[in-house]
């Protein structure tokens, strides 16, 4: 056991533990903008699916129901524009957090293969290089890396924790070299729906991939676009030929989702409507959270969409973190996201209209 938990690195949360109390210790109680949990209720329609559907007592199957698959494919092409989309294309995940821990153990990459992500990234994705024993390394512009035993090429756009959106130019010139070089393309695009300054594009889009899906496949979660956190519910679609054995993988090792939350998830592919009253919800919090923090003297970069703006001071993150600790508001600091992000914040949308008020007064 442990020489497989050695190979990770400390669990950041952990050392926000001061502060968390510090911030708890507030007249007003706790603002918590840290870790980015959604809040608002899970949408009716997606509660009275999961109950009509809590009478399963068999077996799901990892590659879920064909109205799961049917909901997945449609929601791709009406709302990523992708084309020619069938059940081959789509796989259902636990969450896309575990696909992206195990995705490069259950590819079978381990020492002498490179995976490579975001230079400020979600940290996940260096677990999961861990995890498998192979290297990693980040980057600014992927097409600059060395190709030779780069096996694994991971995008995130929107980011998550900066919010930059890559343009449909980036993504395209991406996608090419990725091709070029026989490099599998795994683009997290888990914020898509979250754009507020930019129009995020998928790369399953065909402007971007030119009709094709070989060596590309897109990673989508439920968890923020539909409250659905608790229920861990995600999808990928992609190259069918990667598809494939991954699903043949994940079936041996029972990574399945649950059918009443199989159930959830049509429901919550099948409407837009939640989508759009839950975007009003964050585009407000964001427009006073976004103002309060600016004229609290904070500087704001990239951040047009996802769920966070990425505030900075010019100063150590953890003394940023440690100032708005005493005014009762908790925040991640951007070294958990890199060295890069050393003197950044991540400030997360994800609290109540009356806790987000509350931060707003205090800033």
């Amino acid at each position: 056991m442990s020489a497989v938990s050695d190979r990770l690195p400390a669990f950041p949360w952990d050392k926000l533990t001061p502060f968390k109390a510090t911030a708890a210790a507030h007249p007003d109680g706790i603002v918590d903008l840290s870790v980015g949990t959604p809040v608002d209720p899970v949408p009716e329609l997606i509660q009275k699916a999961l109950v009509e559907a809590a009478d399963s007592p068999g077996y799901p199957t990892v590659w879920g129901t064909p109205e799961l698959r049917d909901a997945i494919t449609g929601w791709v092409e009406r709302r990523l524009g992708a084309r020619d989309v069938t059940h081959r294309h789509v796989l259902p995940i636990v969450g896309s957090k575990e696909l992206v821990a195990w995705l490069p153990t259950q590819l079978g990459l381990g020492p002498g293969d490179r995976v490579a992500y975001p230079r400020l990234a979600y940290p996940t994705y260096e677990v999961g290089a861990r995890l498998a024993r192979a290297e990693y390394e980040v980057y600014d512009d992927p097409t600059e890396l060395d190709p030779e035993g780069l096996k694994l090429l991971w995008l995130n756009s929107p980011s998550n924790p900066t919010g930059k959106v890559l343009s449909k130019a980036d993504l395209t010139r991406i996608v090419a070299w990725a091709r070029e070089h026989g490099i599998l393309l795994f683009s997290d695009e888990c914020y898509l729906e979250l754009g507020w300054e930019a129009d995020p594009v998928s790369v399953l889009h065909p402007d971007v991939n030119g009709g094709s899906y070989d060596g590309i496949v897109s990673v989508h979660s439920l968890s923020k676009r539909s409250n659905l956190a608790g229920y861990r519910a995600a999808f990928l679609a992609g190259d069918p030929a990667v598809l494939s054995p991954l699903l043949e993988i994940r079936k041996h090792g029972g990574m399945m989702t649950s059918a009443p939350t199989q159930a959830a998830v049509v429901a919550a592919l099948d409407d837009d409507d939640h989508v759009r009253v839950q975007r009003e919800r964050y585009a407000a919090r964001r427009a006073v959270l976004r103002q309060a923090l600016l004229s609290h003297g904070f500087r704001i970069e990239h951040s047009e969409a996802s769920l966070y703006l990425w505030a900075t001071r010019g100063e150590s993150c953890w003394d940023t973190v440690a100032h708005l600790a005493e005014r009762g508001i908790l925040v991640a600091p951007g070294d958990f996201y890199g060295t890069a992000g050393a003197e950044f914040v991540r400030v997360a949308l994800t609290a109540t209209d009356e806790r987000i008020a509350a931060a707003v007064r205090r800033l």
